[in-house]
């Protein structure tokens, strides 16, 4: 066999027309979630700069915020701290016709908390032991329960920083901790390998997204999203729009120009 060439990314207009069509099945998702009011759960984690936040955007493009919704927490405030650690997540869980989207979840705890020393170690085995647990029973409470990993190579990892550095409008996405995580790539590989060792079960397994191309990671991923659901088309009852009244006698027309905000283009 020959040498193995590296993949070429993704052409742009092939990967517009893939997405268009996969937005367009979320939307039918939605409408049968809404229907049948059922709970969804689709966790997203992975290495720093993976392209997570990228295939939730795509995911959310075209359809409703109040059925698909994002939860991404900050770190917990001095009052969560004090608290049972899966009390915050518990919070965000959906309820009937809701599709909760996690960018970064509990598994923050056996990630990030456990690599930065942020949580001790009888914290992370509590955590560790007894996740399995946790997943099973919101699964058994009817909970659809989706665990994406997107992984990412060293090389691209960088590269993705160095273009975060040279653009004005990503440096919002770059903090200390990516910095860190780069010091710290083995730690974290570590730390992932226990995650998917201990937390990877038949009810709820993790699956890995290679992400070096991000297009099609997103393609990959929702694809495969929607093989995890057991959806069905809900039929679209099309109303009939009723033409516009016509205009009161005694109804007078408001100036609205005073109220025009500049023509800039």
């Amino acid at each position: 066999m020959g040498k193995n060439k590296k993949s070429k990314k993704l052409d742009k207009e092939i990967y517009e027309t893939e997405i268009e069509k996969l937005q367009l099945e979320l939307v039918r998702l939605q409408e049968w979630v809404k229907s049948e009011k059922q709970k969804v759960v689709v966790i997203f984690e992975g290495r720093d700069a993976a392209g997570k936040g990228g295939v939730i955007k795509r995911i959310t493009e075209r359809v409703s915020p109040r059925v698909f919704r994002v939860v991404a927490l900050p770190a917990p405030n001095e009052r969560e701290k004090s608290q049972v650690y899966l009390q915050r997540y518990m919070a965000q869980l959906p309820a009937g016709g809701e599709i909760v989207l996690f960018d970064r979840s509990w598994y923050n705890r056996g990630g990030v908390e456990k690599v930065m020393g942020f949580c001790n170690d009888e914290q992370y085995e509590e955590f560790m032991n007894n996740i399995p647990n946790f997943e099973e029973y919101i699964i058994r409470s009817g909970i659809i329960l989706i665990k994406y990993f997107f992984n990412v190579s060293a090389k691209e990892q960088r590269k993705r920083f160095e273009s975060r550095i040279k653009e004005p409008a990503k440096h919002w996405k770059l903090s200390p901790m990516d910095i860190e995580a780069i010091n710290r790539w083995w730690d974290y590989s570590k730390a992932f390998k226990e995650i998917f060792k201990r937390t990877s079960t038949e009810k709820s397994p993790w699956h890995i997204v290679n992400a070096d191309d991000k297009r099609r990671a997103r393609l990959n991923c929702i694809t495969h999203m929607l093989s995890q659901i057991p959806y069905e088309r809900v039929d679209f009852d099309k109303p009939e729009l009723p033409q516009h009244p016509k205009k009161p006698d005694d109804f007078n027309d408001l100036d609205l120009s005073s109220y025009m905000i500049p023509k800039t283009f």
